[in-house]
């Protein structure tokens, strides 16, 4: 028959060891939470920018291929209409 101090050193090293793979499990669940919320993020940048390529699609459609922008003097500098001129993604 086993010795009773045989016996509970071998529950004590199971706990033990039982106890070690919880954590394990608890830090890679952790892992998995922060590339999930990572994914989810990057998912909404992606569908914002897909809705903005829409919104300016369906605008290009309506107004047609080619703006018709008023003709005028060319009065500016070329950096001058880089200054105002903003695109925003």
């Amino acid at each position: 028959m086993p010795d009773h101090d045989d016996v509970a050193n071998s529950l004590e090293q199971l706990l033990e060891s039982l106890i070690k793979m919880v954590g394990r499990a608890n830090k890679n669940n952790d892992n998995l939470q922060n590339k999930i919320n990572l994914m989810n993020q990057n998912m909404e940048s992606l569908q914002k920018r897909i809705s903005q390529l829409e919104w300016i699609l369906k605008g290009q459609l309506k107004d047609g291929p080619f703006r018709n922008y008023p003709t005028h003097p060319h009065t500016h500098t070329t950096s001058e209409i880089h200054d105002h001129i903003s695109v925003h993604f």
